[in-house]
């Protein structure tokens, strides 16, 4: 059973910021929302580069980032959508509502009455994709990982976030359009009026099946997030951080 969520105007969305040592703004943005925190704050996965619940490096490298999240989730309410770089992850915060990928895409009724799907997505893909992504939340696999990444002083975590370096968090998707179009009629659709997913970094929007498909922006590419309001009809309006990236 998807949960069904009520989002409040001026509710906060960002996705897939990457936070590494290298790049740090999504910290220094989160220590801005403790000091005042919106109605909602939603984060939807990939919030840093590695941290997986059941592999100790991770966690301590991300000590700070899982303690100020759940200061922040004292404060409001903070939904906490898992992406592929950041899962099982709900025995990290007491605060926080953590939703891993079976419990996605969230239910979320918008101000104007309409109905949207969030996730981080990466659920609806191929079937080899399915498979590793189950394989690698594995409790048992992660255990013997976290073993082998522990006894080689961290080996296996380095060697992902150093791919991750190579990696172009900003890059444009061809033909992006036509691969969510393949996808999306795998969601939930009934009764829905917007599909709304991170994970791809691509910043667009357009319609397709009868549903308005937004895909957000990498808070790592531009530093920006997204902003419920509403009048007459719901919008996501981009926002600039400012002052986190010194």
């Amino acid at each position: 059973m998807f949960p069904n969520i009520t989002v409040k105007e001026g509710a906060i969305f960002i996705a897939d910021a990457h936070d590494c040592a290298e790049r740090s703004f999504f910290y220094a943005f989160l220590e801005q929302l403790n000091n005042n925190p919106p109605p909602q704050l939603f984060l939807m996965g990939d919030m840093v580069d590695l941290l997986v619940g059941d592999v100790a490096y991770g966690i301590e490298k991300y000590k700070n980032y899982i303690t100020l999240i759940d200061e922040i989730a004292k404060k409001t309410e903070l939904f906490y959508l898992e992406g592929n770089h950041d899962f099982n992850l709900a025995s990290l915060f007491k605060y926080a509502r953590v939703f891993s990928i079976e419990h996605q895409p969230l239910h979320i009724n918008l101000p104007d009455g309409t109905k949207a799907l969030v996730s981080h997505g990466d659920k609806y893909a191929d079937g080899l994709h399915r498979f590793f992504t189950y394989l690698i939340r594995n409790h048992t696999i992660l255990s013997i990982l976290n073993f082998l990444d522990k006894y080689s002083y961290g080996f296996i975590s380095k060697a992902i976030e150093e791919s991750q370096k190579r990696k172009n968090l900003c890059r444009k998707i061809e033909n992006f359009q036509a691969v969510i179009e393949a996808k999306i009629t795998k969601y939930p659709l009934e009764s829905i009026t917007w599909v709304i997913e991170g994970h791809y970094h691509q910043n667009c929007q357009f319609e397709t099946h009868g549903i308005n498909y937004f895909n957000f922006s990498s808070f790592a590419c531009n530093q920006s997030y997204f902003s419920v309001q509403s009048s007459s009809k719901t919008q996501f309006a981009q926002m600039q951080v400012r002052g986190c990236n010194g």
